[in-house]
């Protein structure tokens, strides 16, 4: 990121994670999905230039990783990095948030409510 409207931590999360799309595919992501066509099979029926934009941004911004998966057509799956990762108490928090405060809308997978993630040995140093 090379623009930053400022140095706040939540102002430049927002610029990396805060457009309509974004957290909708990390979700997805996080729930196991890896392919251009389950992402577009999501209820919120994101457009495929959409998804195409997203996921090339996401990349550039180092939460996702682009594997080949086939060569001929070619085909990627894209998997979430650590950063991404990152994010999973963040959207568990929303979730829990918007079941309080917004009226039908749908409960989150327990699966997906009870995982912890795993930081990594310098992350938690860094918190010490």
């Amino acid at each position: 990121m090379q623009d930053r409207r400022s140095d706040c931590p939540i102002s430049c999360t927002l610029e990396m994670v805060g457009d309509r799309w974004t957290l909708i595919i990390l979700r997805d992501m996080l729930n196991g999905k890896r392919r251009f066509s389950e992402f577009l099979s999501s209820p919120e029926q994101i457009t495929t230039n959409v998804l195409s934009d997203r996921l090339a941004q996401m990349e550039r911004n180092g939460l996702v990783l682009k594997a080949t998966y086939q060569m001929r057509p070619k085909r990627y799956e894209y998997a979430p990095t650590e950063m991404a990762r990152g994010l999973l108490p963040v959207l568990q928090q929303i979730s829990l948030w918007g079941n309080r405060y917004l009226a039908d809308t749908w409960t989150p997978p327990e699966s997906f409510m009870q995982r912890r993630i795993a930081f990594s040995r310098q992350m938690s140093e860094d918190e010490d």
